[in-house]
């Protein structure tokens, strides 16, 4: 899965990705492979996510923002 987060000023982050776990609106929720299409609301917190070929989880954190999931891509728009 392919992992970018964007602010309006560039990317942040652009990986392949394993999972990530989310700051949904409704709480944490994680994505994996084959996750259904959604648009979703984010709250301020921790985006957590495993990039492939690495064994420790990677962290970052965001002020809120909202994810598109499609065919294995997740984008995160912060603000």
């Amino acid at each position: 899965m392919k992992l970018t987060v964007l602010s309006p000023e560039k990317t942040l982050l652009n990986e392949e990705v394993s999972a990530v776990e989310l700051p949904g609106a409704k709480g944490r929720f994680m994505v994996l492979k084959d996750h259904a299409p959604m648009l979703t609301p984010l709250v301020s917190g921790v985006v957590k996510y495993d990039v492939v070929g690495s064994e420790n989880r990677q962290e970052m954190e965001i002020g809120g923002g909202f994810a598109e999931i499609s065919n294995d891509e997740i984008c995160v728009c912060v603000g």
